[in-house]
């Protein structure tokens, strides 16, 4: 992690969602998920708010060697957007505690604001992450 990786950080991030990103493109293998409306799925804009916490931080750590992994997710979905908006993405770091990181997020459609909340990441080490990986499957 360098010296610049500190409270007050932002970054926006902006994405066009396409039908893939929609509800019945969640789980294809659920009829229940294939029946609903076709609007931009919770699933996808809580990677879509990830997303922008990775690219907030990428530049105040050791990337690739270092990586953050998402830990804690509290946000609100309260709004629908259909395929074709933008949503954009604001985030701010607002806490740092050794490796743990919390944001503060928040995403709009151009209309709407469709989330507010609260995600945690927790910086990595990938190549030691890997190898714990690893050995979980060979249990």
């Amino acid at each position: 992690m360098k010296d610049t990786l500190k409270p007050g950080i932002r970054y926006e991030h902006r994405f066009l969602v396409p039908s893939s990103k929609t509800v019945p493109a969640l789980y294809p293998e659920a009829e229940e998920f294939l029946a609903m409306p076709e609007v931009f799925a919770t699933g996808f804009m809580v990677g879509f708010l990830e997303w922008a916490c990775i690219k907030c931080v990428n530049p105040h750590i050791d990337w690739p060697r270092e990586q953050t992994v998402g830990t804690h997710v509290d946000v609100s979905h309260q709004a629908a957007t259909p395929p074709g908006l933008e949503v954009t993405a604001t985030v701010e770091l607002i806490e740092v505690d050794g490796k743990r990181l919390v944001f503060s997020v928040e995403a709009h459609d151009g209309v709407d604001v469709i989330s507010k909340g609260r995600h945690e990441r927790f910086v990595i080490n990938k190549e030691r992450f890997d190898a714990k990986v690893e050995e979980k499957l060979k249990r």
